[in-house]
């Protein structure tokens, strides 16, 4: 069995283990969990928040109205859904799609560690401001949005959820714009020699 295979079969233990999990109260109202879908070999990692109706329905992330914009910002930059992975901070759907709360995050934090050591990704991108609060916890997403670090040698990039611009319009460009910089910011972290101490976290040069 190549590493890969291993690797590939150590995330889907995790999704087992999610599908079982009664960590928390979240366990009790869902239909599925929603542990992720993806390669193990993904260079970018998306972390949304929580799963709605339809991915609750379904047991995969971002298959509602979010999805299909998710589906179209990757097209827009050359990518598909098959080449990324996709998760969330909490793998249950919250009631009435209520925003997580700190003992849910808490409750699945160690399925979404394990989850990036796996995976490895050259980048994270945080999809809303729950997940973007893991690594930002001072951070405001109006403020900080499609603004990249480099932190032990892995891009993060904050992102508004597509939800929030499928509700405000107005937010569409800034998401776009933000989607847009993907490419090249691979490109330069492939450019880039990892001399920074792994808690350092440096803005790149490109913006």
């Amino acid at each position: 069995m190549s590493n890969t295979d291993e690797r590939r079969a150590e995330l889907e233990a995790i999704a087992q283990e999610v599908h079982a999990c009664t960590r928390c109260p979240l366990h009790q109202s869902r239909t599925n969990a929603v542990p992720g879908s993806g390669p193990v070999t993904a260079e970018i990692m998306f972390i949304g928040e929580g799963p709605g109706f339809y991915e609750d329905q379904q047991g995969l992330p971002f298959v509602g109205a979010s999805g299909k914009f998710l589906d179209e910002l990757l097209q827009g930059v050359g990518l598909e859904r098959r080449d990324v992975y996709i998760t969330n901070v909490v793998k249950c759907r919250p009631p009435g799609n209520r925003d997580p709360r700190p003992d849910e995050i808490e409750a699945c934090a160690g399925y979404l560690d394990r989850q990036i050591e796996l995976i490895d990704p050259k980048m994270i991108i945080t999809l809303g401001r729950f997940s973007m609060a893991k690594w930002f916890p001072n951070g405001r997403i109006t403020q900080i949005h499609g603004q990249a670090r480099k932190i032990g040698g892995r891009l993060y990039m904050p992102m508004f959820h597509p939800a929030a611009a499928l509700r405000n319009p107005k937010l569409r460009p800034e998401v776009e714009a933000d989607f847009s910089k993907i490419p090249e910011l691979l490109k330069e972290m492939a450019n880039l020699r990892d001399d920074a101490p792994p808690d350092q976290a440096q803005q790149l040069s490109l913006f």
